[in-house]
């Protein structure tokens, strides 16, 4: 069991976690000093924070960066509470883009991705700097660092992936599947607590994806484990504002209920996206991707008029007041 199962579990993860962070990294580096100041210049309207998160999450490939940053400024009194509820719902939109590109099928390409991406950040070091500006070489330098991080998400899930056949004749994944089968709320729970303990809800799906790509488990079941992701992830935002004022455990509660009743409309309407993005394409792990891109938006779209209900402009932190403890 541990050298069939938990250990290409471990590496995989471990493989998959590494290149999220070296993508992360590399991108919050390139562009995240400007974060800050973007958020506050371009979301004075629910509407406006919407388009704009969803840039940003797509660029940096972090929507935990965005809401974390988001509760500082609410701390500090520059940002109204409403604003934030659009970025909230950006940031769920723009996370979407891992799982569309991981949901191309490119596993195959993972090492000459990897080593071509490597050889290019070699090249990168060895240029002079005088030849280049500061920014233009640091851009140079950053790209292929982000684009190895790719390779080793797609890396990583292929090594999960080789766990299956092990998993099956063990049972363990049949009872599972078996479970699931009774009732889609096991698959619900299912990605809600392997979200919550691991803090990324793109781990969750990228590994239900993988599942699905070899026949593991149904696109059904996969969309359910999404739906519980995205409830998952509010972990990450609730643990960002302990120690913050009461506006910044607003965003974080916001950010909990939001994705909770998306998940509570779209529950009972499994089956149906599941035969809408079978309508797009015949392959369950980008019918899974899909899934989760048409589950962010709609949802998204649907609580942003509530961002302008007037009881929620009276809620204005205080910028002198400071932070509990």
């Amino acid at each position: 069991m541990f050298s069939l199962i938990i250990l290409p579990m471990a590496a995989g993860l471990t493989i998959f976690l590494f290149g999220m962070k070296a993508m992360e990294w590399a991108l919050h580096s390139w562009a995240g000093h400007y974060l800050q100041t973007i958020l506050e210049r371009f979301t004075r309207t629910p509407a406006r924070g919407l388009v704009t998160a969803t840039g940003i999450t797509a660029v940096l490939q972090s929507s935990t960066a965005v809401t974390v940053i988001t509760i500082g400024l609410v701390n500090a009194g520059v940002m109204k509470f409403p604003q934030t509820l659009g970025i909230i719902l950006g940031s769920n939109i723009g996370t979407c883009m891992t799982t569309e590109l991981v949901g191309l099928d490119l596993t195959r390409l993972a090492l000459p991705i990897l080593l071509g991406a490597a050889v290019f950040w070699f090249s990168a070091l060895s240029l002079p700097d005088r030849r280049f500006s500061s920014s233009r070489l640091r851009s140079l330098r950053l790209a292929p660092i982000a684009v190895m991080g790719f390779a080793c998400v797609l890396l990583g899930m292929q090594v999960m992936q080789s766990i299956t056949p092990a998993l099956q004749s063990m049972g363990m994944l049949g009872w599972f599947v078996q479970k699931a089968q009774e009732s889609l709320f096991w698959g619900v729970m299912a990605g809600a607590a392997v979200t919550a303990l691991l803090h990324s809800g793109a781990v969750t799906i990228a590994m239900t994806m993988g599942l699905a790509s070899i026949q593991a488990i149904t696109p059904e079941l996969g969309i359910a484990i999404v739906i519980g992701a995205n409830i998952g992830t509010c972990v990450t935002a609730l643990i960002a504002s302990i120690g913050g004022s009461r506006f910044g455990l607003y965003v974080a509660w916001s950010h909990i209920l939001l994705n909770a009743g998306g998940a509570l409309l779209f529950f009972p309407l499994t089956g149906v996206l599941d035969r809408l993005t079978a309508l797009l394409t015949t392959d369950p792990a980008a019918q899974i991707a899909h899934a989760q891109t048409i589950f962010n938006i709609v949802c998204s779209l649907i609580a942003l008029p509530l961002c302008y209900l007037p009881g929620l402009r009276r809620i204005q932190p205080d910028a002198a007041s400071p932070p509990q403890v």
